[in-house]
């Protein structure tokens, strides 16, 4: 029976990996992955040899219909990005929505993403919270902020290390110095790294400290 399924792969540590998500990339007639060379490394290590297919945000529109019609003929594929869960700040929305209006069963397995453990290790509150994932970069970043000024839920971001440091002080502007916030780098590898404070003294201790690897954002919501 034809299926697709959603596969978290690890963010950082390897072994994060969950049995069932080995067990369906072994089976499966075809892996898309947002970066083959990327995820080849993933494969090899766990010694998985299933074809793999490039998907990623440049090509998902034009491949979208070939993937569907693999689908209806009855194979089953799954989806995997470089890292964490597909669709979170990745691709595979396009591609679930097509799925689903063709009645084709989709599945997304437990697994990895980068902002849980972020939000969970920030010590902000986590009972209710925004996932805001990457800010843009130019047109609509101010209106963005502006649209969060009043915003009590803890948000989280998605950020580059070169553009972290521009972000907080965006972040000073609209939303105060004294506004806690908690940033977390490489998570589950080796030099993870986690910086809680107010905006004003996380900004100092990286703009003495050059920022490295994946980052999320972890703020605080405004009080009420």
């Amino acid at each position: 029976m034809s299926k697709l399924y959603l596969v978290p792969t690890p963010i950082g540590n390897l072994q994060d990996i969950t049995f069932r998500a080995l067990e369906v990339l072994k089976n499966v007639d075809l892996i898309l992955a947002e970066d083959t060379r990327t995820s080849g490394k993933l494969l090899k290590h766990f010694e998985i040899t299933t074809q793999m297919h490039s998907h990623h945000m440049h090509n998902e529109h034009k491949t979208v219909e070939s993937i569907i019609s693999k689908l209806k003929s009855g194979q089953q594929i799954a989806l995997i990005s470089d890292a964490g869960t597909p669709a979170i700040s990745d691709p595979g929305f396009l591609l679930t929505r097509e799925a689903i209006v063709n009645d084709i069963e989709v599945e997304c397995l437990p697994g990895a993403t980068a902002f849980v453990p972020a939000l969970v290790n920030s010590g902000l509150p986590n009972d209710r919270f925004i996932f805001e994932g990457f800010l843009p970069v130019k047109k609509g970043r101010q209106t963005r902020f502006l649209a969060l000024a009043e915003e009590t839920r803890t948000m989280i971001f998605y950020e580059s290390p070169h553009k972290l440091v521009k972000t907080l002080k965006d972040m000073i502007t609209y939303f105060g110095e004294e506004r806690k916030v908690s940033v977390s780098r490489e998570l589950t590898k080796m030099y993870e790294e986690t910086v809680r404070g107010t905006l004003q003294e996380v900004l100092e201790h990286f703009e003495n400290k050059a920022a490295k690897g994946e980052i999320v954002m972890v703020l605080a919501g405004k009080s009420k």
